[in-house]
This record gives structure tokens, sequence and C-alpha cells, in this order.
């Protein structure tokens, strides 16, 4: 590059330089300036909503553990995408997200498709969010963007650049490196240590920073020193422990009072990477057993402020846990006896021939024929209890769903992790399983359409129970009946085999039990992507 660019040849040099050569996107006008001379080495990924861009990049970054770009159209194509902005900020994803913006010649007049207040429009769900006062400024704003992004806790950011920007001279911008690990503070995590040290009955609580940071095997270390039971947290949007290891005791629910019931008896709770207190509905009563003290290790400041009780240190969960186990381990730990195991989930019988499959035995069929390292991206709020006690998860980095409870991301999240995948040597790519429900498909179906023009190694169930089953749970906490009809929740008329058709994809209907563990099987090993519709009771 010459000593003076362009904006976007300086941007596009930035972006080289920090792996960000995959663009997602759903353009308008106001972004054309940005694709004249479109490098021969970048990639351009169109998604037909931009809540599908916003997810699939999502999953992309997850999957990849680096930013991902992202080219959303004015104040319109924001709005849009801000389900997503929000589940990515949720998720910590690191995001560089750009939207465009009307010339600056004509920012005065109010124009047409432009963003009256783009800076203030996705907040307070990003990082970061600026329009920079001069064109010149666009490839520093977008450097600063990138490691915003990436800094612990991670998430999205975003740049607004007129119209007009791109094709200004400017100097070029040197890429430069930042760290992304946080140490912890020495003496609260040595308190921290001698709290471990000094309990009888450890509990463990994962949360997703855990495998985001690639701390599964230090964290099972450190359970297996201080023989803790081990609970994956409330809502979390990836797991971080072996679900087979005699110490996993299963996933807590996002109650105050059931959380309580299921740690009494502990008189330690450790939250790695975790918001212990993360709560669906309103609950009273304490936040942790009787006789129990808190600790926890976390990537979010914030969420180490909030906590309502015990000690927390603010670091990376690598760095935190590594510290954790280079201490020496006192003779009362080493003698400590293991907690009992839970009791294994029971086998739920093959359906007689013709009747409908429920849930759980979906997910012991799905257990029994995907491989190990397959990926699982789960979206079926109203299944989730029947996976987290029948399907299990037994490697780091195979099972995602949203941080946030907001739908519509699974199904394209998947398109992106799966996305990830093609990049891998053929031999070393892992299948994508999409188990999504019926209702949170629907928010974003567009996805189907990725998933055929690039032939992603992905496997789309649509569990069908033809409502949203998720408010069956909760309505008897508002007043409701058990069975009660709830206004608005039934989705009837449904045909996912058509709509996979409309979008490019084979599929296939499965509604007789006894036909469902062939139908997972030629699903899963199908070279390219496919889609199962399930019919359960």
């Amino acid at each position: 590059m010459s000593a003076t660019a362009t904006v976007r040849e300086a941007v596009w040099a930035l972006m080289r330089a920090h792996g960000m050569t995959t663009v997602f996107g759903n353009p308008g006008s106001t972004e054309l300036g940005f694709f004249l001379g479109w490098p021969a080495d970048f990639r351009y990924r169109l998604g037909l909503q931009e809540c599908v861009v916003v997810g699939m990049a999502d999953g992309f970054a997850q999957a990849t553990g680096n930013a991902a770009f992202v080219n959303l159209h004015s104040a319109a194509g924001v709005g849009h995408a801000m389900g997503a902005i929000f589940t990515a900020f949720k998720n910590r994803t690191p995001l560089v997200l750009t939207a465009g913006q009307q010339a600056r010649s004509i920012l005065p007049f109010d124009p047409f498709l432009h963003s009256a207040e783009a800076t203030t429009l996705p907040r307070p769900y990003v990082k970061w969010a600026v329009e920079p006062g001069r064109a010149e400024d666009v490839p520093l704003a977008i450097a600063r963007a990138y490691h915003v992004a990436m800094t612990p806790p991670r998430g999205p950011v975003l740049v607004s650049v007129p119209a007009d920007d791109w094709a200004r001279p400017c100097e070029p911008v040197a890429p430069r490196r930042v760290g992304q690990s946080v140490r912890p503070d020495a003496a609260t995590l040595a308190a921290i240590g001698d709290a471990l040290d000094a309990a009888s009955r450890p509990a463990f609580v994962i949360g997703p920073a855990v495998d985001r940071d690639g701390a599964w095997a230090l964290a099972r270390e450190l359970a297996e020193r201080h023989r803790a039971r081990v609970w994956g947290a409330p809502m979390s949007g990836r797991a971080g422990f072996p679900e087979d290891h005699p110490l996993f005791a299963g996933w807590l629910p996002s109650q105050r009072e059931r959380i309580v019931e299921l740690l009494a008896g502990h008189d330690l709770v450790f939250a790695l990477g975790a918001n212990a207190f993360t709560y669906h509905v309103q609950g009273e009563g304490p936040h942790a057993p009787a006789g129990a003290a808190v600790v926890q290790v976390t990537d979010d400041p914030q969420a180490a402020a909030w906590a309502p009780l015990g000690t927390s240190v603010f670091a990376s969960l690598r760095p935190a846990l590594a510290d954790l186990l280079a201490r020496p381990v006192p003779p009362r730990v080493a003698g400590r006896a293991a907690p009992p195991q839970r009791e294994p989930a029971p086998q739920v019988p093959v359906p007689a021939a013709g009747e409908r499959i429920p849930v759980p035995y979906l997910m012991q069929a799905l257990t029994a024929v995907r491989p190990r390292d397959s990926i699982v991206f789960e979206e079926a709020p109203s299944s989730r209890g029947a996976m987290q006690r029948h399907l299990t998860i037994w490697e780091p980095g195979t099972y995602w769903t949203m941080d946030s409870g907001g739908l519509g991301h699974g199904l394209a999240a998947a398109m992106g992790v799966a996305l990830a995948e093609l990049e891998r040597p053929p031999a070393a790519r892992r299948r994508v399983i999409a188990l999504i429900g019926d209702g949170s498909a629907m928010y974003s179906i567009q996805a189907l359409w990725n998933a055929a023009q690039w032939g992603l190694p992905v496997t789309v169930l649509i569990v069908r129970n033809r409502r949203y089953g998720a408010l069956q749970h909760f309505a008897p906490h508002f007043g409701f009946a058990p069975g009660a009809d709830l206004v608005g929740t039934d989705l009837p008329g449904l045909d996912f085999v058509a709509l996979a058709a409309g979008h490019g994809l084979p599929a296939r209907r499965v509604a007789d039990g006894a036909r469902l563990a062939e139908a997972l099987r030629e699903a899963i090993r199908a070279d390219g992507p496919v889609l199962l519709e399930v019919e359960t009771v």
C-alpha cells in the first residue's frame, strides 16, 4: 500500500492484518463504496436478513476465536439486527459492525435513509460506537473497534461510515497488537484459593467463559483436585465440563429457590466464568444455601460488581485457573472423599409404531448416533430440560446456545459455526447439528438458504411441537392453571420440509418414533446440509 491510500484500502489492509477477510452483510446503497475494487482474497457472505447476518457472524466469531466483520445498512439495517446484536453482547462475541451512513455533504438536510443518531441506536448493547468526525479517521476507528471488541469482556462494537468516506485519501494505519488476557489480582485469587482449601464440600458452577477461554481441561483438573460437585450455570450459552464425568451433577435452573435447594449441603460455591445468580422468574429468600460461602472468577467486571454476595475476581479463566492449580495441595484436600455420582438418566423406551416422539427419546436417540466431536447448536427452550438430562456433551467447543434468551439466534449462528468448519481441512471437519424449536426457527428461517448456497456441513433438526412450548412451563408461575390454553402460542400449519425445499435444502419428516434412529443417522451422515423435521409430543 502506498504512503497515501483511500479509506477503503486502508481499512482492507487492517482487516487483512487482523484476519478479518470474511465479511458478513446485507448491503444497501450507502455501503456500495466499500465494495469498489473488492480484494480477491476477501469473501462476502450475504445473509437475507440482518438478524441472520449478525447471527452467522456471531457463530463464526465464536468458532474461530477472532472478531468477525459485519456490514449493515444505515438505521434500518441496524434496527433489523438489534435482537442479534443484543445476543452477541450477552454472548461476549467480538464483532466489528459497520453501518452505512448517508454522504456527509447532505447530512444537514435530513436525507433519505440516513441514521439520525447512528451511535445511539445500538446502545447499550455495544461496547463502543462512533461515527468518525473526518473521513480520514475511519481506519483509526476500525483499528480501535477491533481491539475494543477483542478485549475482555469481548463484545460487539459499531462504526458508522458516511457513504462518501470510502474514496477519500488518508494515511495508512499500522496494525498493532493488544493483549487479550487479564491476569487475576493475586491477593484476591489467593483468598479464593484459601477458601477452596478450607472447604469440606465445595460445589463448582461452570459458566460459558470456561469454554470461551479454552479452559475445560483446567476446570476439570481443579474440580478433580478438590473433589467438587460440578454444575452447569443457569442459562449458560456454552458447556464447560464433560457431562459424562462422575463429578458432573447437571444444570442449575434459573430460579433462586431451586438453585439454593440443589446447592444445599455445600459449604462453598465457586462460580467459574459464570453468573451463578441468573434468574428468569421472580424469587425470594437467600441467594446461597445457609452456611455456604460464595467465590467467583469472572471475565466480566460488571458481573463481579453486581454479584449479590461473595468474593469475586475479574480475570481471564485460563490464567486464573492455572494460578489456582499452581498452589500446593494441602493434605486435607488430597484426602477428601468424592461426592456421590448423580443417578443416570432413565432409559426412555422406544415409542411403539405410529406413536409420536417424546422429546426425551429424541435426545436419547441423538446421543446414541451423533459423533462425540459433533457440534450441537441448540435453540429449543421448551426442550432444554430434556436435552440437559438425555443429550450428553463430551468435549469442549461442542455445545452452544444463546446467553440472551432472544429467539432467532440459533439457526443463523449454527450456519456461522458450520462455515468456520469449512475453513478446516476436510478430514478435520465436524458436523454441526442445529437443534431448533419450530417457533425459534421461524425467526431466522432465511438461514436455510445460506446452508444450501454454501454446502455447509450442517444437520438442521426441527423439534416440531406446534407451539411456543416454553410458555406452557412458565404459565403456572403467572397464575394459569396447568394445561390452560394460552393465547398466541399455537403454531399450526407450518411445513418445514416445504420451507427447506424452497431454500434449496433436502429434507424429510419423521413422526414415527420407531423410525427416528434411522432418520437421525442418515441426516447426520449426509455429505451436505439437510433438514429433518421431527414431530414430537
